[in-house]
Order: C-alpha cells, then sequence, then structure tokens
C-alpha cells in the first residue's frame, strides 16, 4: 500500500526559531514540518507530482519485470551489465524497497512517500561522497591545488607511475576527465561503460589524453577514492563521518562499502577501500532521510546552520561546468547547464545521480530538495516540471 505523508499529518516542532530561512534538522526524526500551503505549494498539485514519481518507478531489465524481482540487485544488476567484459559483482547487493522520497522546502519535510527510512544502495550518489572528503582535504590544506598532480601527493599503486597517468591532477580526478589507465580490484579502466556493442574498443584505441575527454567510469573513480585513502591514511567512511555525517546529523544506519578484494596497505596497515559506486556492487547504502541532509548539504551551499562543512571555494569548483562536459562539475555533481538536463528548472539547480535511479534534486530557486528514490530517470524532468508547476508561492519562513 502507498504510503504518502504530508506534514500536515506529522508532529510539528515548535515555532519559535525553528522554521528560520536557515533551518536545518537536529541529528535524528525530528525534522521541522509544514504544510504543503504554508510551504507554499499547491496541494493538489503536489500530490500529482509526488503520484507521477510513485508511477514510474523504475524497471529494469524491463523485458524480466515479470519474471524475476527486479528490486532485488543480487538479481538486476548482473543482468544489467552482463555484456560487459569484467561484469561480475565484487561488492555488496541487496534487495531496495519501493519507490519513495522526500520532499524539503526552507529545510522542512513538507511531503514524504514510501520507506524513506530503509537503507539502500545509492550508486552514484556515492561519488558526491568521495568529494566531499576530498573537499575537507582541500580545505583543510591537505590538497594546496586542485591542479597539482596526484603523484606528488601519493602513489599507491604502480599504475600511477605509467607516463600516460603521471600528469593526472586532482581536478582531472574529480571531474572524470582523468582518463585514468590500469587495473583495480580485477577491474581494467577500459571494461566500465564501453562502447555500445564494442566491448574491447577503448582497449583497442588507447586511453584518452588527460583532461579531454569525459567518461562516466568507475574504475577511475576507485582510483581517486584509494588516492584519498592514501592522503588521509585512514578509510574514507572514517572521514566522512566524522567530517561530513556526524555535523549534519546523519543516521547512524549508513555504511560504505568497498569490494571483497579492495585492500591497500598504508604504513603496514591492511585498510579498507570504499567503491565510488555500485556498478561492481558496494558503494554507500543509506536511508532516503540521510540523502536528504545531503541534499539540503548542498543547498546551503556546504554550510550547516553556523557551520561550514565544505568551503565556499570547493562548492563553487564543485558546480563549475567540465570542459568536455558542460553538464558536470565535480563527481557527482550534475549541472543544468543550458537547462538541458531538467528544462523547467532554473539553469543553476544542480543534481547528484545515481543509478536505479537515486536522485536528490536542488532549486536554488526555490529552496528546495527532492530525493527521488528508484525512479525511472527518464522520467525525472517531468517529475521536476511537476513539482515546480506546483509551487504557489515562496511560503512562510517563520
Amino acid at each position: 500500500m502507498k504510503r504518502l505523508l504530508f506534514a500536515a499529518f506529522a508532529v510539528l516542532m515548535p515555532l519559535s526559531g525553528a522554521l528560520a530561512a536557515d533551518y536545518v534538522p537536529p541529528k535524528g526524526d525530528k525534522w521541522a514540518t509544514q504544510t504543503p500551503s504554508d510551504a507554499g505549494f499547491d496541494a493538489a498539485g503536489l500530490k500529482a507530482a509526488i503520484d507521477f514519481a510513485v508511477g514510474a518507478e523504475n524497471k529494469y531489465p524491463p523485458e524480466l519485470a515479470q519474471h524475476v524481482d527486479i528490486r532485488d540487485l543480487r538479481v538486476s544488476i548482473p543482468l544489467k551489465y552482463v555484456g560487459e567484459a569484467f561484469s561480475s559483482p565484487i561488492g555488496p547487493l541487496k534487495a531496495h524497497a519501493p519507490a519513495n522520497g522526500i520532499i524539503l522546502r526552507h529545510g522542512r519535510i513538507v511531503a514524504e512517500w514510501g520507506r524513506v527510512h530503509d537503507v539502500d544502495m545509492t550508486f552514484s550518489v556515492t561519488k558526491t561522497f568521495v568529494s566531499s572528503v576530498a573537499g575537507v582535504a582541500f580545505d583543510k590544506g591537505m590538497i594546496k591545488s586542485v591542479n597539482d598532480r596526484v603523484i606528488d601527493y601519493v602513489r599507491p599503486t604502480p599504475d600511477y607511475m605509467l607516463p600516460h597517468n603521471q600528469p593526472i591532477t586532482w581536478d582531472n580526478m574529480l571531474r572524470q576527465t582523468s582518463g585514468w589507465e590500469g587495473t583495480l580490484w580485477g577491474k581494467p579502466w577500459w571494461a566500465d561503460r564501453p562502447e555500445a556493442g564494442k566491448p574491447w574498443s577503448e582497449l583497442v584505441k588507447g586511453a584518452p589524453p588527460v583532461g579531454k575527454q569525459w567518461k562516466y567510469n568507475d574504475v577511475r573513480v576507485n582510483a581517486l577514492a584509494l588516492a584519498l585513502t592514501h592522503l588521509w591514511k585512514r578509510p574514507l567512511p572514517e572521514v566522512m563521518k566524522e567530517y561530513v555525517g556526524d555535523p549534519i546529523g546523519m543516521s547512524d544506519t549508513w555504511h560504505w562499502e568497498g569490494y571483497d578484494n579492495s585492500w591497500t596497505s598504508i604504513d603496514g596497515k591492511r585498510v579498507k577501500v570504499v567503491s565510488g559506486g555500485g556498478h561492481w556492487g558496494g558503494g554507500m547504502f543509506l536511508s532516503a532521510r540521510d540523502q536528504a541532509r545531503l541534499g539540503l548539504l548542498g543547498l546551503r551551499k556546504g554550510k550547516w546552520g553556523d557551520r561550514q562543512i565544505l568551503s565556499d571555494k570547493w562548492v563553487t569548483m564543485a558546480s563549475t561546468p567540465t570542459g568536455p562536459n558542460p553538464g558536470y562539475g565535480y563527481c557527482n555533481w550534475f549541472l543544468n547547464t543550458g537547462k538541458k538536463m531538467y528544462p523547467a528548472a532554473r539553469e543553476d539547480s544542480v543534481a547528484f545521480v545515481g543509478d536505479g535511479s537515486n536522485i536528490i534534486f536542488i532549486d536554488y530557486e526555490h529552496d528546495i530538495v527532492a530525493v527521488v528514490r528508484w525512479i525511472d530517470g527518464a522520467q525525472m524532468k517531468e517529475f521536476v516540471r511537476l513539482l515546480l508547476a506546483s509551487i504557489r508561492n515562496e511560503g512562510k519562513n517563520g
């Protein structure tokens, strides 16, 4: 049975200061709420947007939807990537909840639907956590310039010292323009998302020149995660929890996974390296509620209450278009450059996007965060149109 909870039926927090325009929720479930009307929405229009998201739940592979449980990613992910070389999962996978999500305006919950506390895979939204721990390292001076070469800081494996890889900068890795070549955790760089029908073509062509080609490639993001692990000299989940997760009040239910074989040695200590996505399993497992906190951090441009989690400088770089792909900033900041991603939204809106699809949509114009989980990604444009069409005014900010 579909569950749709509007804030009108939730327990409202006291209004003294709770509804300030810069409101951020405390840790736990005591999250301030507003009715759609008080938040400036047409309630019927907002419900129509949510009903659309529920009805557009992703079903992949669609031809198998009537034969297998496609919500069980232990079944659907191997089937989805079966055409790729080296496609076998090497990290954890699990069944996911039905379509669910949350709408925030001015930081408060206006509506949520489905099982928003279920801890599910989030695929490439994980990359936003990778770039966040890189951002913390930059803000702390551990990375002096994103234009510095990675090998001038760390050299985790011999592949980093290949002549092709030596010029790669932190900026190249964050923008997915590194062209990094090598094999990591048994997966060669050319095996991830090959050209349609040409699984060996990139191997034949060779890696592209550094900085010249944008390619969505988990091997290269995993190479970034490995480099950051050596930079921090500790597991990235520990870094994320200390500097991002706990400060923004994320729950204690999330976990960030690597692969069965993704281990490295740092100062003689065996350290687990997490992955930047769920293509081969692993990545960040978390709830829609925790995703909403990440979205709110993005909406507040790195600030949480009176604390700056990520600097203005870092957020500006993360949301600056990448040359070969102006619709992408740092991983995993998808930009609405030219309004190509979401035509109904303003050009400065952004999204953190993972397979499934798991999407965190951030609308600066209207101070909105929408977490939409397990929607057919092609239908997200229409959801955004319906969502924004339901706005009447700025609402009551307290």
